[in-house]
């Protein structure tokens, strides 16, 4: 017959020190868990990845003390890949781009893809510059890793005992699957979009809560150096509200926000003003081309019964970026339904000019001005009323002052 075992022992192997119930586990997983989110996106993200927003020495030691903790992911290695990602993306350099990837691998193996782009030393090394190369740094979690997460088992099993195991097995999960595969996969598959970037890039909940803001990837990519992700008045990020509560106990400082864009009235000329305010807001101008100009034009020709064949939900979406992310077949199909609508054609054949405009980065203003000029007079000059009063909103776009 077997020992009993003492009850001490029995007691701790099924409360751990704490004693607590489900309940007690329940809410002590809830905050470990969602602790690493906020270290994630206030600490890797916002503040190292962007230089968007500085912490106090010791609140930005503690975030790499808790990612090391529970995810073992280092600073400068997590950085650069994040900075490379904004760098190439949706290229076939892009460490985790669903378009070219597919979506399912980024859900699936989101960690294997981040332990790839970890060892590429050369990108590494290009896109981590600036983060931190301390003492502690070199020789405890850069140079064990792995040391984190068991210490954080430990920690787990003396407090919970054996159920211990299952939360920690469920923390590790926690960064793989809602960031490296739900922010990084379904955010640029799935979601609303409320700039017109140069990506994929989607909004998946107007609340960013579960996952720290991060919710609000679209409103990341179109201002990617800012602290704050929610720029809506419907939208709330808790990350920027846990910013500014650390903000008033003087913990945290903010860099950068996502400049707000004023429209002035009757201006006759884009003039500097215009050029600045577009150099910094060229996703809400794309924006404004494609709700204000394209699309009401697409609706009356879908809705013209000329015998013409309907053109498939895809491929509208696809005229609002001159059809980026569409194939090569469905882009043939694009251009015969555009080439049987002159005045749809005129509208795309401006959105691409005036792409061109935004995207160049010449470093002769004058010339950028001038050229933004013309294609304003010629856009008016073609008679069709939503491109001219587009391009009269446009020209009085500047930056409200802070």
């Amino acid at each position: 017959m077997a020992p009993a075992i003492p009850a001490a022992l029995h007691d701790w192997l099924t409360q751990g020190l704490t004693g607590w119930g489900w309940l007690g586990i329940s809410v002590y997983f809830l905050i470990v868990t969602q602790l690493t989110i906020f270290a994630v996106t206030l600490y890797l993200h916002r503040s190292q990845a962007h230089r968007a927003v500085d912490f106090h020495p010791a609140l930005a030691h503690f975030f790499r003390f808790w990612t090391w903790l529970t995810t073992s992911m280092i600073t400068r290695e997590w950085a650069a890949i994040h900075r490379k990602h904004h760098a190439r993306c949706e290229t076939v350099e892009d460490p985790h781009s669903p378009q070219i990837l597919g979506i399912g691998k980024v859900l699936r193996e989101g960690a294997e893809l981040y332990r790839a782009a970890r060892d590429d030393r050369p990108s590494i090394e290009k896109y981590g510059k600036g983060c931190p190369d301390d003492w502690i740094e070199r020789r405890l979690y850069a140079a064990h890793a792995n040391w984190g997460p068991i210490l954080m088992l430990l920690v787990n099993l003396a407090l919970l005992g054996v159920p211990g195991i299952a939360v920690w097995a469920v923390q590790m999960l926690w960064i793989p699957v809602w960031a490296a595969g739900v922010v990084n996969g379904l955010g640029h598959w799935s979601g609303y979009r409320n700039f017109q970037t140069d990506d994929t890039s989607t909004n998946l909940s107007p609340w960013g809560v579960w996952i720290g803001g991060e919710e609000l990837h679209n409103n990341h990519h179109a201002f990617p150096s800012s602290a704050k992700f929610a720029l809506r008045r419907w939208e709330f990020d808790i990350g920027w509200a846990a910013i500014r509560s650390l903000q008033t106990l003087r913990l945290a400082k903010v860099l950068r926000v996502a400049p707000s864009l004023d429209v002035r009235p009757n201006i006759a000329l884009p003039d500097r003003e215009t050029l600045k305010a577009l150099l910094a807001h060229r996703f809400q101008a794309m924006t404004d081309y494609w709700r204000h100009v394209t699309l009401p034009a697409l609706r009356a020709e879908i809705g013209r019964a000329d015998g013409q064949p309907k053109l498939p939900r895809r491929l509208r979406k696809g005229l609002a970026d001159g059809g980026r992310w569409l194939d090569a077949a469905a882009r043939e199909k694009l251009a015969a339904f555009v080439a049987h609508r002159p005045q749809l054609a005129t509208l795309i054949e401006f959105r691409a000019r005036l792409a061109t405009v935004l995207e160049e980065r010449s470093t002769d203003a004058s010339a950028s001005l001038q050229r933004l000029q013309v294609w304003c007079a010629e856009a008016e000059a073609t008679g069709i009323r939503a491109l001219q009063e587009f391009s009269a909103r446009m020209k009085g776009y500047a930056l409200a002052a802070r």
